[in-house]
């Protein structure tokens, strides 16, 4: 299941380009399914399955206007994993090439229609 979801950057790419931190609490877990809606000027991210609102951002009347011509986000999504990612607390190098190594961080990117209410 999805613990939290924050928007860590909003802009103008090709589409409004959003980027979002999203830490679940199971590396097992593939429950994360978003939606993305605009009511007035606050873009929002909620749970295809459960309904709830995950994340929320005021966009501004450049972006604004971005998300009403195009109808699309560009969802920049980094997963972490609690007791997986995060902090490098102890460095255990590899003593093949001398430097310490932690998990990488998977990355995913995705274009959403967006729903306007």
């Amino acid at each position: 299941m999805v613990d939290t979801v924050t928007i860590k950057r909003v802009g103008i790419r090709d589409y409004l380009s959003i980027d979002i931190e999203v830490w679940m609490n199971d590396p097992d877990d593939w429950d994360f399914k978003p939606l993305a809606h605009i009511k007035e000027n606050s873009f929002s991210i909620s749970s295809a399955s459960s309904g709830k609102e995950m994340a929320r951002v005021e966009l501004d009347d450049e972006q604004m206007e971005a998300a009403e011509r195009d109808r699309q986000v560009e969802l920049r999504v980094k997963f972490g994993v609690h007791g997986m990612h995060g902090r490098l607390t102890d460095i255990h190098p590899i003593i093949a090439d001398g430097k310490a190594k932690k998990l990488a961080n998977s990355n995913w990117k995705t274009v959403q229609p967006i729903d306007f209410s």
